[in-house]
């Protein structure tokens, strides 16, 4: 599997710090108070290494002296003692006081940044989530959200010990400024070689995100319960694990090639800096030796040039880092800043209560985006106020993404749609969903409390139970709910310990609960019933028919006992209308409806 070698460059990784002041903005109002304890506790310690080196010199200076004249006065020596315990001390406690905020900011961070993510992707449109580019986005996007004050931590650490550097510095300069040209000699090519592979590391861990993703998914199927089924009826756990060993082996091969070539240079560049130490160290010896400086100045200087050498190789790497992890960044950003097209504009007008005249397709034609291919094409009808239409088509023919289009999940491409006469464009969006009381086919089964996944079709009324139980009773829920340890307090599903599964039809009436949440006054069901029997299908649509009286309704269906009990039916094919009219008009038309009713019912008789 060929994968792009493409990496950016290092004037991308330097404008990648571009992203660092709205990062920061990001920590800062996620909290105020604990960034500001962590960049004061910061800046307290980046001036205790050079004390304690400072004090530690001086009290090797003062135990010489005190070899020499045993009768001296020894006090200089304790308070010396003193300070340097104090300076650990305290350099100790500020360490695992930071690590603490560092640890409660990162969680904040976390979860403040995983809400924010939840919040922007329910804003953006239906089509969206069904672009693979944008699930790779959104993958990305969602790897940010954790470990990102990892990057706050970096950045901190940075500047605390580039403010070290210039101190410890300071002191190599004013003894002997030889030692600074060898120090930066020591460690620069080790931040090349860091710098480099980085950009390589990201440019692999990018180019291979939908690979990435495939490997999550295999490895959900191939060992989760919702699956488990079909993977043993169909004997699939060879073909999953084959396929997740090949794709996974190729990014192990990519990445492991990636590791050992970091790990040899590595080595190597370490070599020279190692050298370049040791040659700082013998100048300073000699010096020692020679009687320019004392042996409390030959420490104070060895330790200077060890701990500069370390701060400034860290420094190089984790300049590269940050240039890496902002760049990474970049991909959260760029999630945070996608636009959805359909929009409710505060200005819109207020959705008639109640709807007059019904709705109207003129001329609608809907294709994907980047997609040549048209859905729907040239549909013109109405939906008239209180009609029950039904809408009946083969697999593929446009049916579901027509009543996408009424509830504002997709716009058209051509065409309009109006509602009492108006661009339905041109009403508030959330009254126009609020309004319209929606159950598709793939509705999802929530592993959550049986009353929270009836609550679902109107959230907010999530404490009022009556209404809740209203809705059941209406979908013929309250059976099913009746027959769960808990009623409506029982965890359903299999996720969770204690939690009750339910069957098809089970599952299904408690999806049919949620549209009876609201207020609707326009019904949409997509399949509603395909997993009922007889029995409880005729016994969903009496009462659907009588509780819908005086309201528009939209039912989606390939029983044509449940089709014939709508006032009118359209008939779509190829995403074109091919008929319309009542069951009885059909059947007399003797076209395409009727003749796939008399098949349907010839398997009855």
């Amino acid at each position: 599997m060929s994968q792009k070698t493409d990496k950016p460059s290092f004037k991308e990784q330097f404008l990648s710090y571009r992203n660092l002041p709205k990062f920061f903005m990001l920590v800062w109002n996620t909290s105020k108070t604990y960034t500001v304890v962590n960049v004061f506790l910061r800046l307290i310690r980046s001036g205790i290494p050079l004390a304690i080196l400072y004090v530690g010199k001086l009290i090797i200076d003062e135990v010489i002296f005190l070899i020499d004249a045993p009768d001296a006065d020894k006090t200089a020596l304790w308070i010396y003692l003193a300070i340097e315990f104090g300076l650990a001390f305290s350099s100790e406690l500020i360490n695992r006081v930071t690590n603490l905020f560092d640890s409660l900011l990162g969680d904040l961070f976390a979860n403040k940044t995983s809400v924010a993510l939840i919040k922007h992707a329910a804003k953006l449109d239906l089509y969206q989530f069904e672009d693979s580019e944008f699930y790779d986005k959104l993958e990305r996007a969602r790897r940010q959200t954790n470990g990102r004050t990892q990057l706050l931590t970096m950045v901190l650490v940075q500047v605390q010990d580039i403010i070290s550097i210039v101190l410890l510095s300071i002191g190599l300069v004013y003894f002997s400024p030889w030692l600074i040209l060898i120090f930066f000699f020591a460690v620069i090519p080790g931040f090349l070689n860091e710098s480099i592979f980085n950009q390589r590391i990201y440019s692999l861990t990018r180019n291979w995100t939908p690979q990435r993703r495939e490997l999550d998914y295999l490895r959900f199927i191939g060992a989760s319960n919702l699956t488990a089924k079909e993977v043993k009826s169909f004997g699939l756990s060879d073909f999953l694990a084959n396929r997740f060993e090949k794709i996974s082996d190729e990014y192990y091969a990519a990445n492991k090639s990636l590791s050992v070539k970091r790990s040899i240079w590595g080595s190597l560049l370490s070599g020279v800096g190692t050298v370049a130490y040791y040659g700082a160290y013998v100048f300073i010896i000699l010096q020692t030796i020679s009687a320019f400086i004392t042996v409390g100045t030959l420490t104070f200087l060895a330790g200077s040039f060890n701990r500069m050498r370390n701060m400034l190789q860290g420094i190089m790497n984790r300049f590269s880092f940050i240039a890496d992890r902002t760049m990474y960044l970049q991909d959260l950003f760029d999630f945070f800043e996608m636009d959805a097209e359909i929009i409710g504009d505060l200005s819109s007008l207020p959705l008639p209560q109640p709807i007059q005249t019904g709705i109207e397709f003129e001329n609608v034609g809907f294709q994907y985006p980047n997609s040549d291919n048209w859905v729907l094409r040239n549909l013109s009808f109405k939906l008239r106020q209180g009609e029950k239409l039904a809408l009946v088509g083969e697999n593929g023919a446009g049916k579901t993404t027509l009543v996408k289009l009424i509830a504002r999940l997709y716009e058209p491409t051509e065409g309009r749609i109006l509602l009492d006469g108006k661009d339905i464009k041109s009403y508030k969006l959330k009254e126009l969903r609020e309004s319209i009381g929606i159950i598709f086919q793939d509705y999802v089964r929530f592993e959550m409390k049986a009353n929270e996944n009836i609550a679902i079709g109107k959230i907010e009324s999530l404490k009022e139970e009556d209404r809740i139980a209203d809705a059941a009773n209406k979908s013929l829920a309250a059976d099913v709910v009746e027959t769960l340890p808990d009623g409506f307090n029982q965890m359903l599903g299999k996720r969770f310990e204690g939690a009750v599964d339910l069957s098809g039809g089970q599952w299904q009436k408690i999806a049919l609960a949620r549209a009876y949440m609201k207020e609707a006054q326009l019904l949409i069901l997509d399949e509603p019933t395909s997993a009922l029997d007889a029995r409880a299908e005729h016994e969903v649509f009496q009462r659907f028919t009588k509780l819908i009286e005086g309201k528009m309704a939209v039912l989606i269906s390939h029983r044509f006992s449940t089709v014939r009990m709508a006032d009118r039916i359209l008939f779509l094919e190829n995403g074109n209308i091919l008929e319309l009219g009542s069951h009885e008009e059909l059947v007399e038309l003797n076209g395409k409806y009727a003749e796939l009713f008399q098949l349907q019912a010839e398997g009855y008789r």
